[in-house]
């Protein structure tokens, strides 16, 4: 068996493991940390919002020798506005000026022709209206609303309220730092975006149901117990899928890590950044949160109901009486008969050497002939 798979039989056995859920404080305090940034980035920055929801004019050159950096000044040049150009894989250009009418596109057109040096009915011209990405928009929001309310309503039945609870908080603050890591980098937010967000909330939850569904088994007649608190078994279900988590994670992040990094910086397909970005930081994010957000809160939920808080004073109490016995129980080294069962080996006794009788009686060790 692999190093991995014997540190995963031993996460799941509970032999070895972290303990998340008695450090969350630290790991809520650095999810706060990033959720800050991310707002922060969010409210300064803002979102670089795509053509399709500005509205605006893209450009298809035919095959040229331009550079990108040239046609990007002459295309700013000739509309007054930023724009952004992509070099396409046949060699043809695509220039994208955002806020542009019929007119306006019409002139930059032409000045493109001649700072190009193409004619003008050779570059292909695209008027997009900014209130076909409202609709986009606004059909996503209501997909994610409904999306929202069926999880809460799924996880309260299947689980309980606070598992639902637990999960809403995850994947809000899922979305909350892939849209801040969206507006501290640049990337310019398209459809594409807005499918790789809706797509990353199915991958967040994943782990987070498979830990809660561990958890569920786990506290079957929790009450009955008093060897473990809610918590520490909320800790033992974490660890024991903290392998299995990682793995999924791991492989879903490898092709994912393909697109953003080989295929949109190292190949310059740029479209690829659109739902690249949003997966990747989605996935990174959802596993982060399933192990230290998720399971941490359902366990500081479930300890502040009554019959938690009743099972955990039983199970340190006699966690302490166990201590207290043990420490008084300790025997010097014995001065007398001690009790045993027949058969056991005899402790050695002041006065020589000796059997111990059942009832603790000593037998002395015969120095005359048998009678």
């Amino acid at each position: 068996m692999s190093r991995l798979g014997t540190i995963g039989a031993r996460l799941y056995r509970g032999e070895i493991g972290y303990d998340f859920v008695a450090k969350r404080k630290f790991w809520y305090a650095v999810s706060i940390l990033i959720t800050i940034t991310a707002i922060v980035g969010l409210a300064v920055r803002g979102l670089n919002m795509g053509i399709e929801f500005k509205g605006g004019a893209v450009f298809t050159t035919p095959k040229t020798s331009v550079s990108v950096s040239e046609a990007q000044e002459y295309a700013e040049e000739a509309s007054g506005h930023q724009a952004i150009v992509q070099k396409l894989g046949n060699g043809t250009l695509r220039i994208q000026v955002s806020e542009l009418d019929t007119a306006q596109a019409t002139k930059v057109q032409n000045e493109l022709a001649k700072d190009l040096d193409i004619a003008a009915d050779k570059i292909d011209a695209e008027l997009v209206g900014p209130s076909w990405g409202e609709q986009i928009a606004n059909k996503a929001w209501q997909g994610l609303a409904i999306f929202m309310v069926l999880v809460v309503i799924y996880l309260a039945i299947a689980f309980e309220w606070r598992m639902a609870l637990a999960a809403l908080i995850a994947l809000i603050h899922d979305l909350t730092i892939t849209v801040g890591v969206y507006a501290l980098v640049g990337f310019e937010v398209t459809p594409g975006t807005v499918i790789g967000l809706l797509t990353i909330l199915g991958y967040s939850l994943y782990d987070t149901v498979v830990v809660f569904d561990g958890l569920k088994e786990g506290a079957k007649d929790i009450t009955k117990q008093t060897r473990f608190t809610y918590s520490e078994l909320a800790n033992r279900s974490l660890n024991g899928t903290l392998v299995r988590s990682i793995n999924t994670t791991v492989v879903a992040l490898l092709p994912v890590a393909g697109l953003l990094f080989i295929g949109g910086g190292f190949l310059g397909a740029g479209m690829l950044n659109d739902i690249s970005l949003s997966l990747f930081v989605g996935l990174a994010a959802g596993a982060y949160s399933s192990i230290f957000i998720a399971t941490p809160l359902v366990a500081d939920f479930k300890e502040r109901d009554p019959q938690m808080k009743a099972l955990r004073k039983r199970v340190l109490a006699k966690r302490a009486r166990g201590e207290q016995e043990g420490t008084e129980g300790e025997a010097p080294a014995s001065d007398g008969p001690q009790d045993t069962v027949p058969g056991d080996a005899a402790p050695a006794v002041a006065g020589g050497p000796g059997v111990v009788g059942p009832r603790g009686r000593g037998r002395g060790k015969s120095s005359g002939r048998r009678r």
